[in-house]
């Protein structure tokens, strides 16, 4: 395993394990309340894993005219 990869589930965990302990003690409100913030921690730690790729030039496409004569 790579160090980024040990980084990335010790993240997850902790972030897990917290929410857990928050559960079990009966914080169910703030959990729920920060079930959008956990879902995007999970979501930037899970692109941070992903080998990124490389990015494929896009063609312009030429301007087209209306009916009117304008380019849009």
């Amino acid at each position: 395993m790579t160090r980024t990869q040990i980084l990335i589930i010790a993240a997850m965990v902790t972030v897990f394990a917290w929410s857990a302990v928050m559960a079990v003690l009966g914080y169910l409100a703030a959990v729920a309340t920060l079930a959008p913030a956990l879902g995007l921690a999970v979501q930037q730690i899970a692109s941070v894993g992903r080998p990124q790729s490389e990015s494929v030039p896009r063609h312009r496409s030429e301007a087209v005219e209306d009916k009117e004569g304008r380019a849009s």
